[in-house]
């Protein structure tokens, strides 16, 4: 199943996120502008995590809707 298909299915978040995160890891390479970078650092670092687990985490939730209200 696509992500597309599951929200046109009329998934809940937690459907979603279960969907998003129950994969095999793949390599991802970004570029960005150094000042997002290390801003981006600093908020996981805030957080508790690593810059990867903080996008992850903003993936998941945007694309889970979960940062909506």
């Amino acid at each position: 199943m696509k992500y597309s298909e599951l929200v046109d299915s009329g998934a809940t978040p937690t459907e979603i996120q279960g969907f998003l995160t129950n994969s095999e890891s793949v390599s991802v390479t970004l570029r960005m502008p150094r000042s997002l970078r290390d801003s981006a650092k600093e908020a996981a670092s805030l957080s508790g995590m690593s810059l990867a687990s903080y996008v992850k985490m903003c993936l998941i939730d945007r694309l889970s809707g979960a940062d909506r209200k």
